[in-house]
């Protein structure tokens, strides 16, 4: 199966009656879980950003309490596994600022994890990788927001 572009699948949508287009989305949301949580940001969670943001807060605050602090390995492959939550939530939103917001959450709570994630090289610097990428984000709004988020960099370097 020859899979169509995006330019020539938004072409037939247009053609396509509004009971049609409502059961296409159904169809999409039954197939997999990422279309499911897509959907249900833009039909619920798209006009309140603040609100959105709270929820993934509080989503990735069960994560890191399920955290196994037993041994560095587990610690890293949870960590991995809540920044691919956060990039998906991100790509959702599709604002910067809702990524930058989830990054530098996700950093402060790196920094209050025990054991420490500094005395491990892999952990520490996956870290700074972070940090380097939320500087990248930050570097590309707007200056009053940039004023904002370099000060939550500065606490989060020292």
């Amino acid at each position: 199966m020859k899979i169509e572009s995006i330019v020539t699948i938004k072409k037939e949508l247009k053609h396509l009656s509004q009971a049609e287009l409502l059961e296409l989305c159904l169809r999409l949301g039954k197939f997999k879980k990422e279309n499911k949580a897509l959907l249900t940001y833009l039909l619920f969670e798209s006009h309140d950003e603040d609100g959105y943001i709270a929820s993934v807060k509080s989503s990735l605050d069960e994560l890191f309490e399920g955290i196994n602090a037993d041994s560095y390995f587990y610690m890293k492959k949870t960590i991995r596994k809540i920044l691919r939550q956060i990039r998906v939530y991100s790509r959702y939103s599709l604002q910067k600022t809702t990524e930058v917001e989830l990054l530098l959450y996700f950093c402060e709570r790196l920094n209050e994890l025990k054991p420490s994630i500094h005395k491990n090289i892999t952990l520490s610097n996956l870290y700074e990788r972070q940090i380097l990428s939320i500087k990248k984000k930050v570097s590309l709004l707007h200056e009053d927001l940039q004023y904002d988020y370099n000060l939550m960099l500065k606490s989060l370097e020292q």
